[in-house]
């Protein structure tokens, strides 16, 4: 129906509600753009310091969590569109550009892997 220009290359990229009007994207720019289907005008975006390797929603798409190169993970909230929360430990490494993080279905937890084979878990509320 339509192409959208994404401005970079894009890793991940997920909706925003059901009919597909707000499409999140995750670029190696170090950029997540928010685009509205509906409008031909360039996206919204926000800037992190590093690539980001994938996007993940919680069910009531609230909640954006962003895996970034910079060895971190952002919570996103999606009411005022800005990073409320930052995940880090010292043992956790991105190690890869398709590195993934989700929400647990409860969205109370986030998990990844790391560069050397452990899994993280993150509680959402704690940040610990």
């Amino acid at each position: 129906i339509e192409t959208k220009f994404a401005g970079s290359c894009c890793n991940d990229l997920v909706t925003a509600d059901g009919a597909g009007l707000t499409i999140i994207s995750g670029h190696i720019d170090k950029r997540i753009r928010f685009w509205d289907t509906r409008s031909d005008s360039g996206p919204n975006e926000i800037v992190l310091n590093g690539k980001v390797t994938s996007l993940d929603l919680t069910r009531d798409t609230k909640y954006l969590v962003a895996c970034v190169r910079d060895d971190t993970l952002k919570l996103l909230d999606l009411r005022m569109n800005q990073v409320v929360l930052t995940f880090s430990y010292e043992g956790f490494k991105v190690g890869c550009d398709w590195a993934r993080a989700t929400f647990s279905p409860d969205g109370q937890y986030i998990a990844v892997g790391s560069a050397d084979g452990s899994v993280f878990i993150w509680g959402v509320n704690t940040a610990k």
